[in-house]
């Protein structure tokens, strides 16, 4: 029935926020089975579509949606031609995991956890044992590592298990904390330039008669951020990218399967007030509120004490037309973040969760102003932001 027009419209309806794939066909599915079909103890095959292969690389392009492959056929014409082959075949992608965004999805895939276990539940969180913002892609301010992610990495099980494991990337990543957490075990190899990463990952396929490498570059994500996915910048990065892939996949030894897939999507957000919502000069929503965490298309709202209530209502009220707005508690049921949720974890997520379904974001422009500044961006549960390919090429 439709409403009285002098009625204000409902908020979004949880229920209508796509849930991502846990289980079945989400980033945190992909290692376990790979590290299945490689014969190590404790894991089985979470993507059914996928056979995988004695030699097993995962190069994973930061920032590169499905949707951005399927809308650039001219400047990615060797990714847009694996299309079809994603997730075995089915021309399908997987979900990334909530929030789309770098540190949880590179902790998804390194552990082969949802975020509720893992616990990097997003770009910056609340340490319930100091009540400090921790940015997680940054980890600051400092937090001991393996207390804030126990679980051991798929790569070191594999290892463990005999299979020869590597991770190519950036030199500058090998010491990072978020690689200690999320994609050590086995040998890391730092190369500077994006041909040098393909040729050596292709050289570690080669290395084992079962083998797990997973490479990865960075600079699309980077000039979305700055410049938007309609820029020339943008484009030239993913040319230069899809170079890269074709050399990987032309180099793959034999008994190998080379899967290509992303940490998230990306959204342009217009520079205007009706899209660029502002925190830190908006007395209604900051009412009540002692931390604001995430990012700006998937909040965590930290209450005072005794103001839960009263920030989720005003949440609901102000936003809920253009956000899903959930309470903690809603959001975990909801299964945002996994089938289940460390109690270590339930702390660090918002005493409110604010999930973008229109193309606005929340900024602060007094406390985050290089985020404030970004042109495009991530962390929500729509299709452009969750959606990740997994093309696949075999020898």
């Amino acid at each position: 029935m439709a409403q009285p027009a002098w009625q204000d419209p409902a908020p979004l309806a949880l229920d209508t926020a796509p849930v991502p794939e846990y289980g079945s066909g989400s980033l945190a599915d992909l290692l376990p089975t790979l590290a299945a079909g490689l014969e190590v103890p404790g894991f089985t095959v979470a993507i059914p579509e996928l056979t995988p292969a004695r030699r097993n690389c995962v190069f994973l392009i930061d920032g590169l949606g499905w949707e951005q492959i399927k809308a650039h056929p001219d400047e990615a014409p060797f990714l847009h031609s694996l299309l079809p082959t994603s997730r075995g075949g089915t021309g399908r992608p997987l979900t990334a995991g909530f929030p789309s965004t770098t540190a949880t999805s590179l902790a998804s895939v390194g552990t082969g956890l949802p975020p509720g276990e893992h616990g990097l539940p997003g770009y910056t969180a609340r340490n319930p044992r100091t009540g400090e913002l921790m940015n997680q892609l940054r980890w600051k301010p400092w937090t001991e590592p393996k207390a804030w992610q126990p679980y051991p990495t798929v790569f070191q099980l594999a290892d463990a298990a005999g299979v020869h494991t590597a991770q190519v990337s950036a030199p500058m990543f090998e010491q990072t904390p978020l690689t200690k957490i999320a994609l050590s075990g086995g040998s890391f190899l730092g190369r500077l330039s994006g041909e040098d990463r393909m040729d050596v990952a292709a050289q570690r396929l080669a290395a084992g008669d079962r083998s797990l490498v997973y490479t990865y570059y960075s600079e699309v994500d980077g000039k979305g951020h700055r410049f938007g996915t309609d820029s020339d910048a943008w484009r030239g990065q993913l040319m230069y990218v899809d170079g890269l892939a074709r050399r990987l996949a032309e180099q793959l030894p034999p008994r190998s399967a080379l899967y290509i897939t992303a940490d998230h999507g990306m959204i342009d957000i217009p520079f205007d007030e009706q899209s660029r919502i502002d925190f830190d000069v908006d007395w209604e929503l900051s009412a009540g509120v002692a931390l604001l965490g995430g990012e700006g298309r998937a909040r965590h709202v930290y209450a005072v004490p005794g103001a839960q209530a009263d920030v989720l209502a005003v949440w609901r009220e102000v936003l809920g037309e253009q956000f899903w707005i959930a309470s903690r508690d809603e959001a975990i049921a909801a299964g945002w973040f996994g089938p289940t949720v460390d109690e270590r974890v339930y702390g660090r997520i918002g005493d409110v969760v604010a999930a973008a379904h229109d193309d606005v974001i929340i900024t602060a422009s007094v406390n985050e102003p290089h985020e404030s500044a970004m042109v495009g961006v991530h962390g929500s549960l729509t299709p452009v932001e969750q959606l990740v390919p997994l093309l696949e090429v075999r020898s």
